[in-house]
């Protein structure tokens, strides 16, 4: 069985160190590179579709999150505050949807900016207890794919949608496949805010969005201010977890006194639409280290060429079609030490997608033979073309690994 923790060490994506602590993962370079092409990608699917980035920081004070309502429902979840000068306390984010709201009352709102999406790969931290830690399935330290949509109410529906659409979008570049939908609602017992309307509301809200998808009901899953929709998947051991969320929160504009201007001059609430396409960068790698067994996809690969001279005479034309590479974008290595087999055993084994191979007749010629991670060879070509094709899949990013 295929295990994210293990693969992930074997492969360079990862490292956990007792000094750095547990569930603090460290990324590697080779991790790093094809976390970057993600949350490059992820953020290019953002802004095409209306998203604005912003920075805020991982921590605030107390005040901010009890008028967010999370020190009074998600304490246990939260480290300690950190004491500054006087009274004033610092606290690590449980969430980020506390400093977006800031971002929204950062200046006055008209109906005319609605939806506003405002998105952010950030930090946030969770008091896991050790016992529940694992790779990076569990983690205390989370970079999350985040965004807080604030809409007027006839828009939800709309937006709920297009978030779904979307998040399929990323889900087929990734190779993600979806175990299927959850609807994740209020439970006997609860610790849930705001009043039934609202909830109710809500959960229609989210049933029209589900229309024509199969789903199934999970009461008592709910945030504590709002029902939503759990997008989950499986593992390789068949664990069933979230990955994608999307959830409606009337509470929060109501907590930060949200407003905006309507057409006919009034001051009306927003609903804010939390949302997450791909979760956190933790979660989604351990998924896709498991589901394509190490060998990414072309497109995020953290190595996706390494270019293989066949002796030193051919070094410096490996070289120079290296530098092109990188020119042209791409993550490519050089490795001309050992025998030209045990090169190739080794590339495929760290689940390279390419060799470049450049022996005495394609450094002559200006041509390089391309052979995939399975073995299959492909006629020599040019160099330029072989950039172009290589160039070419990354632009398509096509879900499925390159054999």
């Amino acid at each position: 069985m295929v295990d994210h923790r293990k693969l992930g060490r074997e492969l360079g994506i990862f490292h956990s160190d007792p000094l750095s602590g547990a569930g603090l993962p460290i990324w590697l370079p080779d991790g790093a590179a094809a976390r970057h092409a993600v949350e490059e990608y992820v953020r290019e699917l953002e802004r095409r579709a209306g998203y604005q980035h912003v920075y805020s920081p991982p921590l605030g004070r107390r005040d901010l999150f009890e008028l967010s309502g999370h020190l009074g429902h998600f304490a246990d979840d939260m480290f300690p505050p950190l004491r500054m000068a006087g009274d004033d306390e610092l606290i690590l984010r449980p969430a980020l949807c506390p400093h977006h709201c800031l971002v929204y009352a950062a200046r006055g709102r008209s109906y005319r900016d609605l939806p506003l999406r405002i998105a952010e790969i950030g930090g946030m931290y969770r008091s896991e207890r050790s016992g529940v830690l694992g790779g990076l399935t569990r983690v205390r330290a989370i970079s999350l794919n985040d965004s807080h949509n604030f809409c007027a109410l006839e828009q939800v529906g709309a937006e709920v949608a297009d978030v779904l659409r979307l998040t399929s979008e990323a889900h087929a570049a990734l190779g993600v496949r979806p175990a299927g939908y959850r609807l994740s609602l209020r439970g006997p017992g609860g610790s849930y805010v705001g009043d039934d309307g609202s909830w109710q509301r809500g959960e229609q809200l989210l049933r029209e969005a589900l229309s024509g998808l199969p789903y199934e009901e999970a009461p008592g899953d709910a945030a504590f201010y709002g029902p939503k929709i759990d997008i989950q998947v499986r593992d390789a051991a068949g664990r069933e977890s979230t990955l994608s969320t999307v959830q409606i929160d009337f509470d929060k504009p109501e907590r930060f006194d949200l407003s905006y201007t309507d057409r006919d001059g009034s001051r009306r609430r927003p609903v804010l639409v939390h949302r997450s396409l791909v979760g956190s960068m933790e979660r989604l790698f351990a998924y896709l280290i498991e589901v394509h067994e190490g060998a990414f996809p072309f497109w995020f690969a953290p190595v996706q060429v390494e270019v293989l001279p066949i002796g030193a005479d051919q070094l410096p034309a490996a070289e120079a079609f290296a530098r092109s590479a990188v020119e042209a974008g791409l993550r490519v290595r050089v490795e001309a030490e050992g025998s030209l087999g045990a090169r190739i055993r080794d590339g495929a084994q760290r689940r390279v997608p390419y060799a470049a191979v450049i022996g005495a007749r394609e450094a002559a010629d200006g041509l390089v033979a391309l052979r995939a991670r399975d073995g299959r060879a492909l006629d020599p070509l040019p160099v330029p073309s072989a950039l172009r094709m290589l160039t070419d899949s990354v632009v398509s990013r096509s879900p499925v690994p390159l054999a």
